[in-house]
């Protein structure tokens, strides 16, 4: 990447082989961004969190930034799952990883990470679904053994590295992601 000459406060910098003008922070001119400079959402997505043209109705966005207890951030996060809505379950799972406490935020993001592998099953990306159910998996396997909120830490382990096996072995699988039997009250 090389930035080109600076005009107006904005400057053009070289992505591969696309030119993307961009301000002196490095945000794309493009792009929606509120006062302070970050990405908004504003862009329609499908079912699966995919973008699509804007003016077309994509399935209703979720609110970004909830705080939920743990309880309500599963249950959430498993009603968007098994209504197909893996990318939402994984925009509720990461709102718990950006609130939680230190001791558990990794938990969080672990299982986030296992919602965005359910995704790319989903949209056919076998290569990068495999990639994030095996990083899911090693980001709550120092879960295992201790009081999760109820999540089978064990079991999501066998689960995702079965699936990510199963993904790099040709599989066109999309797996179901049950983040827990049934709710806790730990």
């Amino acid at each position: 990447m090389c930035d080109g000459p600076v005009d107006g406060g904005r400057r053009v910098r070289k992505v591969g082989v696309a030119a993307v003008d961009s301000d002196d922070t490095g945000a794309r001119a493009d792009r929606d961004r509120d006062e302070s400079g970050h990405a908004r959402n504003e862009r329609p997505r499908d079912r699966l969190g995919r973008p699509l043209p804007r003016g077309v109705p994509g399935v209703p966005r979720l609110v970004e930034g909830v705080t939920r207890t743990p309880e309500e951030t599963l249950l959430e996060a498993q009603r968007l799952l098994d209504s197909g809505m893996p990318f939402h379950a994984h925009e509720v799972l990461e709102d718990a990883w950006k609130t939680a406490p230190e001791a558990s935020r990794a938990l969080w993001k672990g299982l986030a990470q296992l919602a965005v592998g359910v995704t790319h099953a989903a949209r056919g990306n076998a290569s990068g679904a495999g990639a994030l159910l095996a990083r899911g998996a090693g980001t709550i396997e120092p879960y295992e053994g201790g009081p999760a909120h109820g999540v089978d830490v064990t079991a999501l382990l066998r689960w995702a590295r079965d699936h990510a096996a199963a993904l790099a072995g040709g599989s066109t699988e999309v797996p179901v992601l049950r983040l827990r039997d049934r709710p806790s009250t730990c």
